[in-house]
């Protein structure tokens, strides 16, 4: 992992004024792009402006679902594809350690989220007790429970020494100004219990070597990854070794209190959790 440097990341105020220096562009979709209810129509048209420009831009994104489905939102929010050449999700490169799961599984997550499994010839089952591994893609109902709706059942894998795949490490994102949590807080509450997890989205290295492949370039100098979580996409593409556009406004923009366009006190919460950024800005354009 490149040490986190100290030095403080430099403001930009359109994403125009960098682009140019990158052949290809890995950005977060939710918190970037669009908030779950409304794209943001300013990172819209900085994206495609990319694109116009000569970057290839691949959305990149926690999301426990195949690509279509992410593109199918996308066009319900009317998010246009101008602005984007790929999209790789979590749920894209899961599918893969799902494969390799010994059944039946168990699914925590909602209906939204079962064509994670299409194709893929594996049992399932609605009996914990009679299961063998655990697939986490979100909770049943984000709108109203937390983890701690999870306890009975955490504990009855735990009992059984089920390993479980989570499908989107992102503990919570917005939906409005709503905080909803995500598959990652599900799992997180298994490992500290003591279970076993495994995660292929963003921050681990999975869902990179996926997105290189899809920009079609192994030069991670020339690969500028965009985002606003701080353990997902600043931690995963600061281990990928690519530079850095932190959007501050995001999912922690309270975490940079009074001064979020102050370079160093946005240095300041970088550094202080072991990560590290070359550019910032409030929001994407």
């Amino acid at each position: 992992m490149p040490n986190p440097s100290s030095a403080a990341p430099r403001r930009i105020a359109h994403l125009a004024e960098i682009a140019g220096g990158y052949d290809a562009i890995l950005c977060d979709i939710w918190g970037v792009v669009h908030d779950g209810l409304a794209k943001h129509a300013a990172a819209e048209r900085a994206l495609a402006d990319a694109r116009a420009a000569g970057a290839t831009v691949v959305l990149i994104t926690n999301a426990p679902r195949q690509a279509a489905g992410v593109v199918a939102q996308l066009d319900s929010f009317g998010f246009s594809r101008e602005a984007f050449d790929q999209i790789v999700t979590s749920g894209d490169v899961t599918r893969a350690l799902i494969s390799r799961a010994e059944g039946p599984l168990f699914h925590i997550g909602p209906p939204r989220d079962v064509d994670l499994f299409d194709g893929l010839g594996v049992e399932t089952t609605d009996d914990p007790g009679a299961a063998r591994a655990v697939i986490a893609t979100g909770l049943y109902d984000d709108e109203t429970e937390t983890p701690e709706d999870y306890r009975d059942l955490i504990a009855t894998f735990r009992k059984n020494d089920l390993p479980m795949v989570c499908a989107n490490p992102d503990i919570v994102v917005h939906r409005g100004e709503k905080l909803v949590y995500c598959a990652g807080a599900v799992a997180k509450a298994y490992q500290d219990a003591g279970g076993r997890v495994s995660m292929a989205g963003k921050p681990y290295p999975p869902i990179y070597q996926e997105a290189r492949r899809l920009a079609r370039t192994s030069e991670t100098s020339r690969i500028l990854g965009i985002g606003d979580g701080l353990a997902t996409d600043i931690k995963g593409a600061n281990e990928a070794g690519l530079d850095v556009l932190l959007i501050t406004g995001g999912i922690h923009g309270k975490d940079f209190g009074d001064r979020p366009e102050d370079p160093a006190a946005v240095a300041g919460v970088l550094t202080e959790k072991g990560l590290s950024s070359q550019y910032f800005m409030a929001a994407l354009e």
